[in-house]
């Protein structure tokens, strides 16, 4: 059965600024849906200003893996559709945080940080995404480095916990280094968060990067077979002789 995916965007910047509509005319999410539809897997959209967000509960028990990308307007994602995606991830759902996404709410809450924190600028210059674990599955098809002709600088130190894989490290012609592609679990979810996509590149049009994402959905895809993870007070799993049941 084809991966269920949902591609999540603010779409503000490609109906207010021209010179975004230029590079993205269906919006971010419609070119990264694209290639994922090519690719074989199940997807829809959903944006910021749609009710809910375009999250619903149905929406989200349909999705198996959810790609985030987010910008000026974090602090208007309603908090409930925040705790209805953890809750999600927590359960299985996979999730890939992108680019400035970093700053959302909902990957602030899955990494217990405030990972805004980091150095930036934007000087259009090149960027080279070296692969650090090139055995991994999200490195199929790849070589050993990514060549970004321009993009937007994000420099160490970034805010994060120490992923649980390193992927990817990006080098910038200004001289800084920034920890770019970084695998997470937490419950029964599989989040990677990759940093290549400012808006005013066509960042998402080059095939290594489209590699990149379409290989981190089959990674973060849950596992037909996995687990039911539950929490809270349960009953035993075999018969429990307490000492006070032992006397009576």
């Amino acid at each position: 059965m084809a991966v269920r995916v949902t591609v999540w965007n603010e779409y503000l910047h490609e109906v207010r600024l021209p010179s975004v509509a230029a590079v993205y005319p269906k919006g971010i999410h419609g070119c990264i849906a694209d290639f994922l539809s090519a690719a074989g897997m199940d997807v829809r959209t959903a944006t910021l200003r749609e009710e809910e967000h375009g999250l619903t509960e149905e929406v989200l028990a349909n999705t198996d893996v959810l790609l985030w990308w987010g910008h000026i307007a974090h602090d208007e994602v309603a908090d409930g559709i925040v705790d209805r995606v953890y809750q999600r991830v927590i359960g299985g759902m996979g999730l890939i945080v992108l680019h400035s996404g970093h700053a959302s709410k909902i990957f602030q809450k899955l990494m217990g940080t405030a990972s805004e924190r980091l150095s930036w600028r934007e000087d259009g210059e090149k960027e080279i995404v070296w692969a650090v674990k090139p055995n991994h599955p999200i490195c199929r098809g790849l070589g050993k480095k990514i060549m970004i002709p321009h993009t937007e600088m994000y420099g160490e130190h970034f805010n994060i916990p120490d992923p649980n894989e390193l992927v990817f490290i990006s080098w910038y012609e200004g001289g800084e280094v920034f920890r770019s592609g970084c695998c997470f679990h937490r419950g029964n979810g599989k989040i990677f968060y990759f940093s290549p996509g400012h808006e005013t590149f066509p960042i998402y049009h080059q095939k290594e990067i489209q590699r990149v994402l379409i290989n981190a959905v089959n990674w973060a895809a849950p596992a037909e077979d996995m687990p039911e993870i539950t929490y809270g007070n349960t009953p035993p799993v075999m018969p429990v002789q307490t000492a006070y049941e032992a006397r009576t």
